[in-house]
């Protein structure tokens, strides 16, 4: 035996060991569900050579240290803001994390990567003062290039251009990349570098809100990357079906303070007040819009909880489309009970999504809603990326959140909730079309496939 074999024979275990009781202890103290605790646990004690470095990575939920240095977004005060006369039908929204609901707004739905895509370099194309873009991922495709090529020509015509990527989801973008943006004067920043010492959970909190604002007047929004998969100028064959909305008004203002908290935060700099936001006493816009945030940087988890109160005062319907369904206990229970009392509950998502393991993991749940009288649609043309939700016929939510617990409880996500009898009719109607184009979910009996989905139910908090 050579004289440093007994580095790995007693030392690195005993290490490990130790290393292992720390981090069951830090699991222990988290606030998290249950069914997550359950799941690191496990992972931890019985294959400690995947779970440790996994929870030293992505197990992170809040951390105080690292985002007391990020300004909070949306305190609860701000409800007693809201507008009068909207108070009483967005009681069950206008929660912490919610701005003020506001009134004259417009807002156009943007049923296609292509028609987004448009839009998108339309109105970057017409800034005057300023471009605010934040995505999870930026493709290095033509999709891409385009928009980093676009973005540099407005900044070299003295427009201010502010690109916000986050550092797990942009992993492949490097400087090299965005040097036309920043020789022509724009500015670019990543979100939460995953390697920087220590790790501490970093990479487990991602900043997933993508949003393109001008001149703090209008604004994309949804659940749309920048790159081939989601958008560009032609029609592909192997484009994911997504939506975006389009927003006018005071409501553009509220996705720019959004954008100046991630801003500052990640660049380390102050963001100017460029431009103004369209007057509120537009009369001829009339929407009634309200931006939510949840991730860190807002108390509790705001989506997630006003998802749930809204769905105790759901009385006809509540019709969800996500590309993901991997809910935590309360909000799995939130959604049965709506669905025992009556309530039309319609879940669509895709045959099958980009994420095997989120499909085996989503089963057992789903197997649960059907038990409790929901109708669970499969998308079958192709990958379905959207996410939106109507509750009965007064308020619909779109944004960047999935239904799963890792955009609900650990991720920086964005919604938009919309106030509008006319949007929701076109909401309405293009949920009809994905329900024409999809399959009903079959309920089973089958022994084994039950017992696939247990097992695959006790490691979903990990995905």
């Amino acid at each position: 035996m050579k004289d440093y074999d007994w580095i790995f024979i007693q030392l690195l275990p005993s290490v490990g060991f130790i290393l292992a009781l720390v981090l069951l202890s830090h699991i222990l103290k988290q606030r998290r569900s249950p069914t997550s605790t359950i799941a690191w646990l496990m992972a931890v004690i019985f294959i400690p050579y995947i779970g440790v470095p996994l929870y030293i990575l992505f197990g992170g939920r809040k951390i105080a240290k690292k985002m007391a240095t990020k300004r909070m977004l949306a305190p609860s005060s701000r409800v007693q803001h809201a507008d009068q006369g909207l108070e009483h039908q967005l009681a069950s929204l206008v929660y912490r994390g919610g701005f003020p609901p506001t009134r004259r707004n417009r807002v156009r739905l943007l049923l296609s990567g292509e028609d987004a895509f448009h839009e998108m370099m339309r109105l970057i194309e017409n800034a005057e003062h300023a471009v605010y873009v934040a995505t999870f991922i930026l493709g290095k495709g033509p999709t891409g290039r385009l928009i980093v090529e676009t973005l540099a020509r407005k900044a070299s015509q003295g427009i201010k251009v502010y690109l916000l990527l986050d550092a797990l989801g942009s992993v492949k973008i490097n400087r090299g990349f965005l040097t036309p943006l920043h020789q022509a004067g724009g500015k670019s920043a990543f979100f939460m570098p995953m390697f920087n010492w220590p790790f501490r959970g970093r990479a487990n909190l991602r900043n997933h809100r993508k949003m393109v604002i001008v001149d703090r007047k209008t604004a994309i929004v949804g659940g749309m990357n920048l790159a081939h998969q989601y958008m560009g100028p032609q029609r592909t064959e192997d484009r994911w079906h997504d939506i975006s909305m389009h927003i006018t008004g005071p409501a553009a203002d509220q996705a720019f303070e959004i954008f100046r908290s991630d801003w500052e935060f990640a660049a380390g700099e102050n963001l100017p007040n460029l431009g103004s936001p369209v007057s509120k006493e537009d009369v001829t816009a009339t929407t009634a819009l309200q931006f939510m945030a949840s991730g860190p940087d807002v108390e509790n988890d705001a989506l997630r909880e006003a998802l749930m109160i809204s769905l105790f005062r759901a009385h006809q319907r509540v019709w969800i489309v996500t590309p993901y369904f991997v809910p935590d206990d309360l909000l799995l229970e939130s959604l049965c009970m709506a669905a025992q009392r009556g309530v039309d509950l319609r879940l669509i998502m895709p045959e099958r999504s980009n994420h095997r393991l989120a499909d085996w993991a989503r089963e057992g749940y789903l197997s649960q809603l059907q038990e409790s009288g929901a109708g669970i649609y499969f998308y079958q043309p192709r990958m379905l990326h959207a996410k939106a939700l109507i509750i009965d016929d007064r308020v619909a939510l779109t944004g960047s959140a999935n239904m799963d617990m890792r955009s609900l409880l650990l991720n920086y996500e964005v919604g938009l909730c919309i106030y509008s009898p006319e949007m929701i009719l076109q909401l309405e109607a293009w949920m009809h079309d994905l329900m024409t184009a999809s399959r009903q979910r079959e309920p089973h009996q089958n022994r084994t496939l039950t017992l696939i989905e247990g097992v695959s139910r006790l490691f979903a908090p990990l995905l």
